[in-house]
């Protein structure tokens, strides 16, 4: 019920941890001082208190309520999940932290087996809801504007109606989450826990994964045999975290009456399976003309034969291997969002100057970079692994996106900010889009303009080809094991299948690659998560051509698109920009952003 953040990889890895300057630490003490705190214990035992007196007020009862009865039963729902989710936010971030802590560790599963004990009662809310005839329904949203503001919330728990189970097993299914949970912190520990000997060097994931990208191809060589040896030597884990995951969803799919393993994600993002199809299918079907040709591209800039995955994101022989200090990447990105808009600016201030960012590389830190929204009555809390490079400076715009589209939708309130998956990246592609087009813009050299457009096509290839690559892998994941137990072989076998074709011909692939799969987040907490990413781009790049073309009062009609939140679907939000992500040429139109850099990268190649 109260989602933590999880650890994402952003496509923009880095690596080198030089001098950043004073990189700044997470104050969460706007949600609790500390575990001890006299506050955390009050809204404990509050929350018992209020889920009780709400079962017992409302319970059975839902049908009889007037629209002023239900509306106040909607608030004090509201009230409930925003002290339930800044409990889970303070014990989620804080293990997020250090997470081989094993006091954190155990402050976090203790929460949340309080809170799923004391929400558990809740579960009739969403079934009673459910079992209210339409015309009823429609009628009390008709008597009150203030209830019929929540009228998005009612259809997003209305579109599970086909698939509610009875009372009795819905509250099953609650009381259960917390077993899923044990699995994914599992993961999360056994990966945090990961020692890789890179030549006599004993480093973690993350600064692992950061060596990919180092200027010496042998070191990068040395990276990736550590990452598949030591992938390899836990995968009968790995494999068991995803086969007991798929196994658990597919029941529960089964169950349901779930049509696809896609089915329950699509419903979550509010968006139609169709449209997801068109996506994906236009992004296959442009494989050969994005990252085959830019990697065929690289490949002759690295002068090499052929490309190993260690070289799929090394640096270019032009590109200058600068570290950027942490003042340096703040200027960079405060002076690009307040070039768009002063407001913009002004919202994403308070991140740097108030502890609401942890951007250093730590022992036992979570990988990876997040913004977690907490609750609409705090603020966003965003988590970097900063080393330095300018990608470094990317995935700041891109979560400080994420932050200022929070802080903005928050004002929705707790059950219409959350924005589903889907809109969730706008933001944060536009952040990091005009922190790149500013970049650009400063280029002082066609070498200098090179790298920063090599550089965006390889994000954009990992943001959009990338990731429906994954989503094509977990397709071919969730179906197979519907069959029966996967072996490892049998995983890797998927994971290949998806890669070579993704990739190109330009790429050959080292012995151990196969397990790559196995360090990615969302396919164990968030299945299906990843086509986000890639709808995410294809949306903005359409979204930013109409800002290039001088569309008359954009920023206005932005703001309003970031403050819905998640009260409006993405037809309505889009429609003012003139837009429709169900026409298959709205995606082309976005991927054609990409194919022109790499028309103008082999330009440059005279």
């Amino acid at each position: 019920m109260f989602q933590l953040p999880f650890p994402v990889r952003d496509a923009n890895a880095s690596s080198g941890n030089k001098d950043l300057g004073d990189l700044p630490e997470w104050d969460l003490s706007d949600l609790y001082e500390g575990e001890d705190a006299p506050e955390l214990k009050r809204d404990l035992d509050w929350l018992e208190g209020a889920c009780a007196d709400f079962a017992t007020d409302y319970e059975g009862k839902l049908d009889t309520l007037s629209a002023e009865g239900l509306l106040e039963c909607i608030l004090r729902n509201e009230k409930i999940s925003q002290i339930a989710g800044r409990i889970m936010s303070f014990a989620g971030l804080r293990y997020y932290q250090l997470t081989t802590d094993a006091g954190r560790a155990k402050f976090m599963s203790d929460c949340q087996e309080k809170i799923t004990n004391f929400t558990t009662q809740l579960v009739f809310f969403t079934l009673e809801l459910n079992k209210l005839p339409d015309d009823h329904l429609a009628n009390l949203l008709a008597q009150n504007p203030d209830l019929a503001r929540y009228k998005p919330v009612f259809d997003r728990i209305r579109a599970m109606k086909p698939y509610q189970l009875s009372d009795e097993l819905e509250k099953f299914l609650h009381d259960l989450g917390v077993v899923g949970d044990a699995w994914e912190r599992m993961f999360d520990e056994t990966i945090a826990g990961l020692e890789f000997d890179v030549e006599g060097e004993v480093l973690g994931i993350e600064g692992t994964l950061n060596l990919l990208t180092d200027p010496d191809r042998t070191r990068r060589e040395a990276a990736a045999h550590a990452l598949a040896s030591v992938f390899q030597n836990n995968i009968k884990t790995f494999s068991r975290v995803h086969n007991t995951q798929a196994k658990e969803k597919e029941v529960i799919d089964r169950w349901r009456g779930m049509e696809t393993p896609q089915t329950g994600r699509h419903l979550s993002n509010q968006v139609e399976p169709e449209v997801v199809e068109a996506l994906r299918n236009a992004v296959v079907k442009a494989y050969p003309k994005l990252s085959h040709r830019y990697y065929e591209l690289k490949r002759r800039w690295l002068g090499l034969d052929k490309m190993q995955v260690w070289d799929r994101n090394a640096p270019l022989p032009m590109e200058d291997p600068r570290i950027v200090d942490w003042a340096a990447a703040e200027k960079t990105v405060m002076e690009a969002y307040n070039a768009f808009d002063p407001r913009m600016g002004e919202l994403a201030t308070p991140f740097f100057t108030k502890g609401w960012i942890d951007a250093a590389v730590k022992p036992g830190k979570a990988p990876g970079a997040f913004a977690h929204p907490t609750v609409t009555n705090v603020h966003p809390y965003v988590m970097l692994n900063y080393l330095g490079k300018p990608r470094d400076v990317m995935t700041l715009a891109h979560e400080l996106g994420h932050g200022v589209h929070q802080v903005l939708a928050a004002d929705q309130g707790e059950m219409l900010s959350s924005t589903p998956l889907t809109l969730a990246e706008t933001a944060s592609v536009f952040g990091e889009t005009l922190t790149f087009r500013k970049m650009l813009d400063g280029a002082r050299t066609d070498a200098q303009r090179k790298v920063l457009l090599a550089g965006k096509v390889e994000d954009m290839i990992n943001t959009v080809v990338r990731q429906i690559a994954f989503y094509d892998f977990e397709c071919k994941l969730h179906e197979a094991r519907r069959g029966g137990e996967l072996t490892p072989d049998d995983i890797n076998a998927l994971w290949m299948s998806v890669q070579a074709e993704s990739l190109g011909p330009a790429f050959e692939f080292m012995e151990g690659y196969e397990t790559f799969w196995a360090y990615i987040p969302h396919f164990v907490h968030s299945p299906f998560y990843v086509y986000a990413y890639a709808f995410g781009d294809g949306l903005v790049n359409a979204l930013y051509a109409v800002y290039a073309e001088g569309e008359e009062g954009f920023e206005e009609k932005y703001f309003d698109m970031l403050k819905a939140g998640g009260s409006k679907h993405h037809k309505e939000l889009l429609a003012p920009f003139g837009l429709d992500a169900s026409d298959p040429a709205f995606w082309d139109k976005g991927l054609s952003m990409i194919s022109g850099f790499i028309d103008e990268l082999e330009a440059m190649e005279g």
